[in-house]
């Protein structure tokens, strides 16, 4: 039986960013807290994927943590809105995610991973935010809507599903479809495999290094923020940004380039209103990484591969 929800017009859930902003901030706040407790134990990799997130088929996990001779894992389950910490001994810590401030969930957790027996000290005060409250000391950021989070998730299951489906295209290097939990966005990223001029960076509360390692390679990136437009907005930038690439044409009608952003933006709700939502996702991560790649001079032909290219042996084999 296929369960209730799949393959409705619903997946598209509507969101507006200013009914859910005090929430949207708070579980920010959260996440990096989260965050900096694998970036704390997590060895370096390019680009900073040690840190990311990862969509699950009920929120959001740091995915396995490397700790002494086993590992743990805390998972943002927007389901039953619960924080859920798993260490590899089997033990196991539950955080009812409810109206608290930030200062309490640092607590909380803290006392989790203790419980666990993860030791761990990490940085007090989030980044890439504007006004950056210690941790510990936040009690402004309190705010937290049961509802509004879970259609956040659902429109992260469907930015998800089209960037996974974008990524298949690609043979070159190519990131995981993973989530930032410094700017808050689900981003997949694709490289030349050029190297790129030194990130002059600039971040709010965040050091220059942690950009020049993040844009150490050209690239083509694209992902979804819930915040750009009324319901949040998918985006697509390019570092360095070749010539000609804002003045690109592309798809769909309702996609434009912000001179402040330096990136391409398309509205959430243009996607999810428009009549076939995958199509015209799928046209804007396309068509804007096309302008990239075109006006960067990427050898495409390399690169880019087709995900279908086994079908027709796969038909044989399975008539």
């Amino acid at each position: 039986m296929t369960p209730a929800g799949f393959g409705s017009r619903t997946e598209w859930p509507r969101l507006r960013v200013d009914e859910w902003t005090e929430t949207r901030d708070t579980l920010h706040m959260w996440a990096q807290i989260v965050g900096k407790v694998r970036l704390t134990h997590a060895p370096l990799m390019n680009h900073w994927w040690q840190v990311t997130f990862y969509v699950t088929p009920r929120g959001l996990t740091t995915s396995g943590i490397p700790y002494e001779s086993g590992m743990f894992d805390i998972e943002f389950d927007f389901v039953q809105h619960t924080l859920v910490l798993r260490a590899s001994d089997g033990g196991r810590r539950d955080i009812a995610l409810r109206p608290m401030p930030v200062a309490e969930f640092h607590a909380r957790l803290m006392a989790a991973l203790s419980e666990l027996g993860v030791a761990v000290e990490i940085q007090n005060h989030p980044n890439e935010v504007e006004v950056a409250l210690n941790f510990t000391e936040d009690f402004e950021h309190c705010s937290y809507d049961p509802h509004a989070v879970h259609l956040f998730w659902r429109q992260l299951l469907q930015a998800h599903r089209g960037l996974t489906e974008f990524r298949s295209h690609f043979a070159g290097k190519v990131s995981p479809v993973h989530f930032f939990w410094g700017a808050m966005d689900l981003a997949c990223t694709r490289f030349s495999g050029r190297g790129a001029p030194v990130h002059p960076g600039g971040a709010p509360h965040c050091g220059d290094w942690v950009m020049v390692e993040g844009y150490s390679r050209e690239l083509s990136s694209c992902g979804f923020w819930p915040g750009g437009g009324e319901e949040g907005a998918f985006y697509a930038y390019a570092y360095p940004e070749p010539a000609g690439f804002a003045a690109a044409s592309v798809a769909p009608e309702g996609a434009s380039y912000s001179a402040e952003n330096g990136q391409f933006l398309l509205p959430y709700e243009v996607v999810r209103q428009s009549a076939d939502p995958d199509r015209t996702l799928a046209a804007f991560f396309h068509s804007t990484y096309e302008a990239a790649a075109e006006c960067g001079r990427w050898d495409r032909s390399a690169l880019e591969v087709d995900p279908r290219r086994w079908i027709s042996e796969q038909q044989r084999s399975f008539p």
